[in-house]
């Protein structure tokens, strides 16, 4: 698998269902100085135990052990920020709850507290998600719990639209700071070419788009007016 990495931390990952049609299709990526390949075969799993991640307006339950005043209820601002005694504002946006009691028992250490212990509680944890977007007939967030396969994903989100690309569709995914972006052959999948990739909690799955098609439908609308048959000549892909 060839993998493209971005120096803010995101990679792209080709696989080999992407590789299927390459003699037929131009795959080249864009051009940006902050992508590089890397040697992946798949995915990396996101940790299990990270999976629900803070956000805007989230109610946490936060346990400084021994400091009853800087304990309680703390709701996130829309930028995902705490205000916290002591130490102003923290930002925990993106954060997992372990993640976020690291990041406050890092900075009570020392000037506040000698060996602080801290527990992040989520308060009322909304079911995992992912997100489908692109060309699928009723994109949006859809509950996973666990694993899910690609294909159930998109069937999930309706199926693919009319003018979707089927070898172009990316899952997107964080795991411990680093982005990755693997890029499928959904076509080649269903017919039992490559495994049917893993989709997780958190997961961004985007369904490319066919602009040929959608130039040719175009044409189309207009040749019955031009003439009683319609020859064309296709050079895009030449």
């Amino acid at each position: 698998m060839s993998v493209l990495k971005l120096s803010s931390r995101t990679l792209l990952a080709f696989g080999a269902a992407v590789i299927l049609s390459a003699c037929a299709t131009d795959r080249t990526f864009g051009a940006a100085q902050s992508i590089e390949v890397a040697n992946l075969e798949e995915l990396p799993p996101p940790l299990m135990d990270n999976l629900y991640l803070i956000g805007p307006q989230v109610a946490l339950e936060i346990e400084v052990v021994g400091a009853e005043r800087l304990s309680g209820t703390y709701l996130t601002d829309g930028d995902g920020r705490i205000s916290f005694p002591l130490v102003g504002l923290l930002s925990l946006d993106g954060l997992a709850p372990n993640d976020a009691a690291d990041l406050i028992t890092d900075v009570l250490r020392g000037d506040y507290l000698r060996r602080p212990e801290v527990r992040v509680i989520p308060i009322d944890i909304p079911p995992p998600t992912v997100s489908v977007g692109g060309q699928v007939n009723k994109p949006g967030e859809f509950p996973v719990f666990g694993k899910q396969s690609l294909i159930r994903v998109v069937n999930q989100a309706g199926g693919m639209a009319e003018y979707a690309r089927e070898d172009d569709v990316l899952i997107i995914r964080t795991v411990e700071g680093q982005r990755y972006i693997g890029a499928y052959n959904l076509g080649a999948i269903q017919r039992g070419n490559y495994a049917d990739p893993v989709v997780y909690p958190n997961d961004i799955v985007i369904v490319g788009d066919s602009p040929n098609r959608r130039r040719l439908d175009s044409i189309l609308q207009y040749a019955p007016l031009l003439s009683s048959s319609a020859i064309l000549i296709d050079r895009i892909g030449q």
